[in-house]
C-alpha cells in the first residue's frame, strides 16, 4: 500500500487504517470485558472472496452491531475462530469493509462522522427522515455507490432499516442482490439492545452476553428468484420472519411488542 492510496470513495487508506486501529482498541472491552460476545460460525469468513460479499443482518443499535462485526471479521481473517481475544488482529485490518447507513445518522455528530470515514456507504432513506415518515424515490447514485463498495470489498447491510425487531425487510436489498449478484452471508445478532443505548455508543448495562451467529452463504438463484422470494429467504436467514415470533416466550413477545410501538429516532 502506497502512503497516499485512496479507496474508490476518495478516502485515504492510511487514515482509515489508523481510525480502525484506534476505534478497535477503544471498543474492544465492550465485547470482551464489560460484556462478552459469543461468536458462532466465523469459520465461514476465511473462505469468502475478497470482494462482492454482502452481509445481511438484523439490527439492534446504530453502531455497536457493525463495530462488533469489524472485530469479528478481522479476528477471523487472522485465524481467530469464534474469538476476538487479543486485539492485535487490528494492526493490519481489512480496509475494504463497508456498511450501509442512513446519511442523516452518519452526519449527527463528530463520532458518527469518524465512523463514516472508517467505512460507511451513506444513503438517503426513502421511508423516514428526521423522525418522520416520508415517501420518495430511491436515488440511483446510492445504488451505484453500494455497487462500487461491493466491487471493492465487503458490505454490511441491515435490510429492515430500523432497530425495531420483526419489521419487514426493504425490497432495495433484494434489488441489490439481483443486480450485483454478491455472495450473501446472513448474520443473526442478539444482546446488543440490552447492552447499549439505541445509538450503540453508551454502555447501558454490564454483564450482558451478546451473541453473533454467522451463517453459511445463501444459495440464491439470481436470475429466477423473484424479489419476494429473496426477501422471504433473507427474513428466515436472519430470523426476522413473523413465524419466529411464535417461538418466543411470553416475556420476549411483550418486549418485542413494546419495542414495535417505539418511534424511530
Amino acid at each position: 500500500m502506497k502512503l497516499f492510496d485512496k479507496n474508490p470513495f476518495g478516502q485515504y487508506l492510511i487514515i482509515k487504517r489508523m481510525l480502525i486501529r484506534y476505534l478497535g482498541a477503544l471498543t474492544h472491552r465492550r465485547y470482551r470485558g464489560f460484556n462478552e460476545l459469543n461468536i458462532e460460525g466465523s469459520e465461514h469468513i476465511k473462505n469468502l472472496p475478497d470482494t462482492n460479499v454482502l452481509f445481511v443482518s438484523n439490527h439492534q443499535t446504530y453502531f455497536a452491531d457493525v463495530v462488533a462485526m469489524f472485530h469479528v471479521f478481522n479476528a477471523s481473517l487472522h485465524g481467530r475462530i469464534d474469538s476476538i481475544k487479543n486485539v492485535g488482529y487490528l494492526w493490519q485490518p481489512k480496509l475494504n469493509i463497508y456498511f450501509i447507513a442512513a446519511k442523516e445518522t452518519m452526519k449527527a455528530g463528530l463520532l458518527p462522522r469518524i465512523l463514516a470515514y472508517a467505512g460507511s456507504v451513506s444513503i438517503e432513506r426513502t421511508w423516514r427522515e428526521a423522525g418522520k415518515d416520508v415517501q420518495r424515490q430511491v436515488k440511483m447514485s446510492d445504488i451505484s455507490n453500494i455497487g462500487t463498495a461491493l466491487d471493492d470489498g465487503w458490505v454490511v447491510t441491515f435490510p429492515q432499516g430500523t432497530t425495531t425487531p420483526f419489521k419487514p425487510l426493504r425490497k432495495g436489498t433484494a434489488h441489490i442482490i439481483k443486480k450485483y449478484k454478491p455472495v450473501v452471508v446472513p448474520i443473526v445478532i442478539d444482546g446488543f439492545r440490552r447492552s447499549f443505548d439505541k445509538k450503540g455508543l453508551l454502555i447501558k448495562k454490564k454483564g450482558i452476553l451478546q451473541s453473533m451467529v454467522i451463517k453459511a452463504p445463501l444459495e440464491i438463484d439470481y436470475e429466477n428468484d423473484s424479489m419476494e422470494e429473496i426477501i422471504e429467504q433473507l427474513e428466515y436467514a436472519i430470523e426476522q420472519h413473523p413465524s419466529f415470533l411464535k417461538v418466543l416466550s411470553p416475556e420476549e413477545i411483550e418486549e418485542q411488542e413494546a419495542l414495535n410501538k417505539q418511534r424511530e429516532w
